[in-house]
């Protein structure tokens, strides 16, 4: 048992060890590569920033719709985070084609560059604040109204600043630390980074997983830009690769999570809450695409609908919650004992449906003793049991309604021979003489 916990679950030591390791590792590659000489493109930097801007706007809509669903905060700022680096980094790039017509105005890293990473290390920090202790909102419309304008406000008042600002950070050349400006935001990405692993332990999503890896990706690209001497020299090119990496890294982990968010939702739509089995509505689906194949093919199928006895008495004597468990307990049954192919779902309040796809009545029967027999072995109490009424489609054209009309039908005319059954087995034990 301990050996899988250690598989699973590294101990912090560890961990603070691998990302000690990984900066240091980023460190030394970057001032490595200050020793290789690179020709100075802002064209391509300038592109470099709007493929980034692109991949920011994307996960910030993501994001949106992911705080839209799930009401946490930390989606909503991210989201206006992304969204805010992604306008400077847009408004930047203009600045790097304009500093190609003159060469020697781009011999340093703009502000810009600095600025976008500065204020998404910022807004990171300030997810993980109001996670903590804000975590889930009420007002999700009006919040994301919020969040738009403050996004804007702040994109003029950085764009605006930007026209005033001279077009590089610091000049340092041959330092140790040629950009240490840089350094402010790999210490703010790296509070996140340990910050955000405290998260993972109760939100282990493919969404926070990936933004775990940005931030860390984030830090290690800050740590290589501290070694930048001059654009598009090696370890600004380190650092540019890291940067877009994790915005993609991020982008990515947003899709994923969408996408098993709206499969949670469907499964949701067409599923019972109580039962976990499928709906009315899905049962209708099945049964209209069953009655089109069997028109198609001419293999029949049946349908049983099962009625629970006695729910109301199991209510009045044990109280609602057994009911409910008695509910389950039938419907655990149905997920069990049937066939893959097979649709169980919840009919009604205490009915229930099953759908054998080419089957005939022999079939049906045997699957419906079947399912008597284990409900009669079941020794949680108390007991259960259900009636079952069979009907059987051909290709006959007959109309669905008319199907469960039928199967309606035979499980009441189930539940009458059992009940003169039980009426004669009374009047004979009566009739038995006492000894």
């Amino acid at each position: 048992m301990d050996e899988d916990n250690g598989m699973t679950a590294r101990s912090p030591t560890k961990v603070v060890l691998w990302h000690v390791m990984g900066f240091l590792l980023a460190f030394l590659a970057a001032r490595w590569l200050r020793s290789f000489s690179l020709g100075s493109d802002p064209v391509l930097q300038g592109y470099l920033q709007i493929i980034t801007a692109l991949l920011a706007f994307v996960f910030s809509a993501l994001a949106l719709v992911r705080f839209q669903g799930t009401q946490d905060r930390i989606a909503l700022i991210l989201g206006g985070g992304y969204l805010l680096s992604g306008a400077v980094l847009s408004a930047s790039s203009v600045l790097f084609f304009q500093f190609s017509q003159d060469p020697t105005r781009a011999t340093w890293a703009p502000v810009a560059w600095w600025l976008s990473r500065m204020t998404l290390a910022v807004l990171l920090l300030v997810a993980l604040l109001a996670e903590r202790f804000i975590p889930r909102s009420r007002h999700t419309k009006t919040e994301i109204t919020g969040a738009l304008l403050s996004v804007v406000g702040f994109t003029y008042l950085i764009t605006a600043s930007l026209r005033r600002l001279p077009p590089e950070v610091s000049s340092h050349p041959g330092s140790f630390v040629p950009n240490p400006q840089q350094v402010l935001p790999a210490i703010i990405f790296l509070a996140a980074v340990i910050w955000y692993r405290r998260r993972l332990e109760s939100e282990d999503s493919a969404f926070d997983r990936t933004i775990y890896a940005a931030a860390w990706m984030n830090c290690a690209a800050q740590i290589a830009a501290c070694q930048s001497e001059r654009i598009l020299d090696a370890p600004f090119v380190l650092a540019q690769v890291l940067t877009v990496s994790s915005y993609a890294l991020a982008l990515g982990g947003a899709v994923l999570d969408n996408a098993r968010l709206f499969e949670q939702v469907r499964h949701l739509a067409v599923s019972d809450p109580l039962t976990g089995l499928a709906n009315y509505r899905r049962l209708l689906d099945v049964l209209e695409n069953e009655t089109e194949r069997t028109d198609r093919t001419g293999r029949p199928f049946a349908v049983l609908l099962l009625d629970l006895d006695g729910l109301k008495k199991i209510n009045d004597r044990f109280g609602h919650l057994v009911g409910s468990r008695a509910l389950c307990r039938l419907a655990a049954i149905l997920r069990i004992h049937c066939r893959a192919i097979d649709t169980a779902a919840r009919y009604g309040g205490d009915e229930f449906a099953l759908v054998l796809p080419e089957s005939l009545d022999p079939e049906a029967q045997r699957v419906a003793n079947r399912i008597r027999i284990v409900m009669s072995e079941d020794e949680e109490k108390p007991p259960i049991s259900a009636s079952i009424g069979i009907s059987i489609y051909r290709g006959d054209g007959v109309r669905i309604e008319n199907l469960l009309s039928e199967a309606d039908q035979d499980l009441y005319a189930e539940k009458a021979r059992r009940v003169k059954r039980g009426i004669a087995a009374f009047n004979a034990r009566r009739r038995t003489p006492k000894t």
